[in-house]
């Protein structure tokens, strides 16, 4: 079967590999659409800065390189696993693609997506969502219903990250926002708040191209660089600040103008993952009892929620998502490195 490989740093080939099959417990999957993540650019340009060690082993799944790419995948189940009995072949499914230890402070804890040692299928495991077939465990699937597609199904993991940033900041109906941020996670924040009844919500991205994609969806945009952000702020809210906002952006002026834009005792809550460090005064903090959280990844009940949502009609992916076939993913991440575009799904197969 073809895959897509990768060996190095800016080294990722499409190659012919052996089909897998699955082992008791797991499913084989025909993979259909795999979305190319923030962090696959990431482990691409700069897999040290990304946090990941391909020198050793993993220390949950063993892998090592080369990695077949692709966390953020869809497929249908062709071939089941000994031992496997709640889901048949010809289901069409979404895979909670998270490895974790089970034994670290955050698993005691439950918080599976921040295990210290933590890995994803397509990242860090052997096999991957871009390449024509996996295996995975079965528990780790989630079934789609019949109004949702497989391509709407590959989204489902990146609006999961959304929606569990959503979950983190706590807002409730009828509050409002501050997106920094109009890439992928961003109009997942967008799509999770709108779900959750939060209308009153301003996107800051300073790339047009970008604010046009997610006002075409609906959303109120400011340019934060030639526009007046404050301003756009104080007309949302009524002067008061917004009750949280979200760092989608991955950039320090994003925190810094996110924490200046908040009412009294609202939460900015960081979702994007940083390149480089930044200053800002805790201060700010004290004087208005506000807060900083981090969200990472997703658990298994985001999943389940962002799929219920789907089969809503919440999500829309007009002008935002594209898709390319598996020859064309390093153009892809190319591409997206150089800020084109939003959402590029790789074929494949």
């Amino acid at each position: 079967m073809k895959a897509a490989l990768f060996h190095a740093k800016e080294d990722l080939r499409i190659e012919e590999v052996d089909e897998p099959t699955p082992g008791p417990g797991q499913v084989k999957l025909r993979n259909a659409f795999a979305g190319i993540c923030g962090s696959d650019l990431h482990v691409y340009y700069s897999p040290e800065a990304a946090g990941l060690d391909f020198d050793h082993p993993h220390p949950v799944t063993g892998s090592t390189l080369p990695q077949i790419l692709g966390h953020e995948f869809s497929g249908t189940i062709v071939e089941l696993g000994e031992g496997v009995t709640d889901v048949a072949v010809g289901d069409r499914v979404a895979v909670w693609p998270i490895y974790f230890c089970g034994e670290c402070a955050a698993c005691r804890r439950g918080m599976f997506n921040a295990c210290q040692k933590i890995g994803f299928h397509g990242l860090s495991s052997d096999g991957g969502g871009m390449a024509e077939f996996t295996t995975i465990d079965a528990s780790k699937l989630h079934v789609l219903p019949e109004n949702v597609d497989l391509r709407m199904g590959a989204l489902v993991e990146p609006m999961s990250v959304a929606w569990h940033a959503v979950s983190r900041s706590g807002v409730q109906r009828g509050g409002t926002a501050l997106i920094a941020g109009a890439g992928p996670i961003g109009i997942g924040v967008w799509f999770a708040l709108r779900a959750r009844g939060i209308e009153k919500v301003l996107v800051s991205e300073p790339s047009a191209d970008r604010r046009a994609i997610i006002a075409a969806l609906g959303a109120t945009v400011v340019d934060p660089v030639n526009e007046d952000l404050t301003a756009a702020v104080a007309e949302l809210s009524d002067g008061d600040g917004v009750d949280v906002a979200f760092d989608a952006a991955g950039a320090g002026p994003a925190v810094t103008s996110s924490l200046v834009s908040l009412v009294p005792g609202g939460r900015v809550v960081v979702v994007a993952i940083h390149e480089r460090t930044m200053d800002f005064l805790p201060t700010q903090l004290v004087m208005s009892e506000t807060e900083i959280a981090g969200a990472l990844a997703y658990l298994p009940e985001d999943f389940d929620a962002v799929i219920e949502a789907m089969g809503r009609g919440v999500y829309d992916t007009t002008g935002w998502v594209q898709e390319v076939p598996l020859e064309g993913v390093v153009d892809a991440i190319t591409s997206l490195r150089g800020g084109a575009g939003a959402k590029i799904l790789v074929q494949a197969s």
